[in-house]
């Protein structure tokens, strides 16, 4: 059989099927190699439509909030007139979820390594729980794929870290949310004499709770003094009992003896003079035993009196330094932001203000003095979780936007369900000023509020596995200094019980809980 010799164009198709097929074989293998290395299939359709960083055209001032959406993995920063920033994110994975609710920025680290995970590498973290859930630079693949934190691409986190100030709320959102105008008759309207009068008021608290702390001090003073004498009194009388019960046995002696000489015939004059002598000097002397006595026991009686007085004085003046220092820092703090915090679960309302008091990690304390029972109308149905945050001054008033992130009613029904003690429409209503919020929510607050926190609430209806596999904040019992902390937080404890800051110099445990409420 002889050999054909093909012709030259077919030779050419031939080679070029080939390298066609090849190329076939190898798209086929890469596809497969991919597919069995691609994340699942609602991870890449997340990647597919995943957002890029983009930055406002038009001048932005620092922001106020920054929302979180899980849904669309991405995160959004606000100022007053919309948003500014927005880049892609990755939120936690399936068992270790970010926690779907309300925050704020709690402590700044340019350099961040975390505790739980091998040293890793956090730069520019903004933590948003003490218990480590945060926002910071870290590498995005597209998808969820942290441990509970919120990774921001590494140049956007660098971006915002100085932006961002202390205390700015961040709202972790199941889906996708953002600030709405509203307006209602029902939102804080500030009143201007309000506003006028209280640097005044102010003074006046101020010299009040100087006045008391002196008062206090000096009440203090005074007990130490009092309870020596009252427990030295009880020796004089216990002396004065036992020489009195001795000269009255010495008197019953000398009058029987002066009995008997008086009865008995023989007894000279002399010797009846005698026994006479000796019975009046023993009822002399027991009777002078007897008026020391009397007076002994009156002695103990005021000096018991005089101590149980002087304590009392102290624990009334502790009060009233405590009160004093409250309402001073109250009425110092009337000009800043007020966050107000209305949970359906406690039937509460909370009022709550950053003292911008730092401490020694970078963290911020809060005044916690002031909860109020709050009347909610059909308490037992849902109410969902809105945030009314007040962004800028609107002539006399404040212009307000609403993130609703939770199901239940809509913002304004929600709103209408509240009815609002009169101590709050009186003290605090006239003096909101921007950046002043009020929450609305079915949560309780997270036993993560403490007095290094804004308000934390954590959605329960949403998986929270990245917040709950975390250890909680210790609880730690700390002792109360009854004059107050940092020149004035006697109220620190409210109407509560909630344990104040440890004294200054001192390094507080993070995440002291003040609301037992489970998770």
């Amino acid at each position: 059989m002889t050999n054909r010799v093909m012709p030259a164009r077919f030779t050419r198709v031939r080679a070029a099927g080939l390298r066609a097929s090849a190329a076939i074989v190898a798209l086929s293998a890469m596809a497969a190699l991919t597919a069995l290395a691609a994340p699942p299939a609602a991870a890449r359709q997340a990647a597919a439509a995943h957002p890029t960083q983009m930055t406002a055209p038009r001048p932005a001032a620092d922001p106020i909030m920054a929302i979180v959406s899980i849904k669309s993995q991405q995160v959004t920063f606000y100022d007053a007139d919309g948003w500014i920033l927005r880049a892609p994110v990755s939120t936690g994975i399936a068992g270790r979820e970010t926690p779907a609710g309300v925050f704020a920025v709690l402590e700044k680290n340019k350099e961040h390594h975390s505790s739980l995970y091998d040293d890793a590498s956090m730069p520019n973290m903004l933590r948003i729980t003490w218990n480590g859930v945060a926002l910071h630079g870290g590498p995005l693949p597209g998808y969820a794929a942290s441990h509970g934190c919120i990774r921001m691409p590494f140049d956007f986190a660098e971006k915002v870290f100085d932006k961002a100030p202390m205390g700015m709320r961040v709202i972790i959102s199941p889906f996708d949310s953002e600030p709405v105008a509203f307006s209602d008759p029902a939102l804080f309207v500030p009143k201007q004499d309000a506003i006028d009068a209280a640097p005044a008021l102010a003074a006046a608290a101020a010299r009040d709770a100087d006045d008391a702390a002196k008062a206090a001090a000096a009440a203090k003073a005074a007990v130490a003094p009092a309870k020596r004498a009252a427990i030295a009194a009880p020796a004089v009388v216990r002396n004065l009992a036992a020489l009195k019960a001795r000269a009255d046995a010495e008197l019953a002696h000398a009058e029987k003896a002066l009995a008997a000489a008086n009865a008995n015939p023989k007894m000279t004059d002399q010797a009846k003079t005698a026994a006479q002598d000796t019975q009046q000097k023993a009822a002399a002397k027991a009777q002078a035993l007897g008026e020391q006595l009397d007076a002994a026991k009156a002695d103990l009686k005021a000096k018991q009196e005089a101590a149980a007085a002087a304590e009392a004085a102290a624990k009334a003046t502790a009060a009233k330094r405590a009160e004093t220092a409250s309402a001073a820092t109250a009425a110092k703090l009337a000009g800043s932001p007020v966050s107000i915090y209305i949970s359906r679960a406690t039937q509460k309302l909370y009022v709550r203000r950053a003292t911008h008091k730092k401490w020694s990690d970078g963290g911020e304390l809060y005044d916690f003095s002031q909860e109020f029972p709050v009347a909610i109308k059909d308490p037992d149905k849902p109410i969902g979780t809105h945030i009314f945050t007040a962004v800028a001054r609107d002539g006399g008033g404040l212009r307000w936007t609403e993130v609703s992130i939770d199901n239940g009613d809509n913002a304004k029904d929600a709103l209408d369900r509240i009815t609002f003690p009169q101590a709050v429409l009186d003290k605090i209503a006239p003096m909101a000023v921007p950046l002043s919020s009020i929450i609305i929510s079915d949560e309780p607050l997270s036993s993560e509020t403490n007095y290094r926190t804004e308000f934390v609430a954590v959605l329960n209806n949403q998986p929270q596995g990245g917040f709950i596999t975390r250890a909680p904040s210790p609880k730690v019992n700390v002792a109360r200094d009854d004059g107050g902390f940092f020149g004035g937080f006697g109220g620190w404890f409210g109407s509560s019980g909630n344990p104040p800051p440890p004294p200054p110099g001192r390094q507080p445990a993070r995440g002291v809980s003040y609301y037992p409420y489970p998770r």
